[in-house]
């Protein structure tokens, strides 16, 4: 028959609570993503134009979440698509980023995904960038990307 421990003294106790609080400390960060608005992604607009926000430059590299609707891409097969604050029956592409509207991002997936319908609340991941960028492929130029995304039905 099996004899029962002792009871953990209060200095064992203390103990073993330091140890898990560094193991928690230590480990791999699991944080959620950092949820960013439409509103919250813009500061003012200056005499450039639009200015980005603090918290969008501080949020840039960074693992991100948004909320939106899947602008209707410009074929079946891209790799990327426009996430707009607003659902939209024509997709919003600019010439340049002067012309760059305020409640647009363009989110290039990290694996290809089945689209949905424009009228349909997606929940978009990945890590934010942000600055005047062309893409090569496209041509299409953006200010404000997400990269190595995913999303899924809200």
């Amino acid at each position: 028959m099996a004899h029962p421990s002792p009871p953990l003294t209060r200095r064992q106790s203390l103990q073993l609570a330091g140890l898990a609080g560094f193991s928690l400390w230590a480990g791999p960060s699991l944080a959620a993503p950092s949820p960013l608005t439409f509103d919250e992604m813009y500061g003012k607009i200056g005499v450039l134009g639009l200015e980005f926000s603090e918290k969008l430059r501080q949020l840039s590299g960074k693992e991100i979440r948004m909320k939106g609707f899947m602008a209707p891409p410009l074929k079946a097969e891209a790799a990327f698509f426009v996430l707009t604050e607003i659902p939209m029956a024509l997709c919003p592409f600019c010439s340049s980023d002067s012309d760059w509207p305020d409640n647009i991002v363009v989110v290039y997936l990290s694996e290809k995904q089945t689209f949905v319908q424009p009228s349909t609340t997606i929940d978009v991941t990945g890590i934010l960038e942000h600055g005047s960028w062309t893409d090569p492929e496209t041509g299409f130029v953006s200010l404000v990307r997400i990269r190595d995304a995913q999303y899924a039905v809200s």
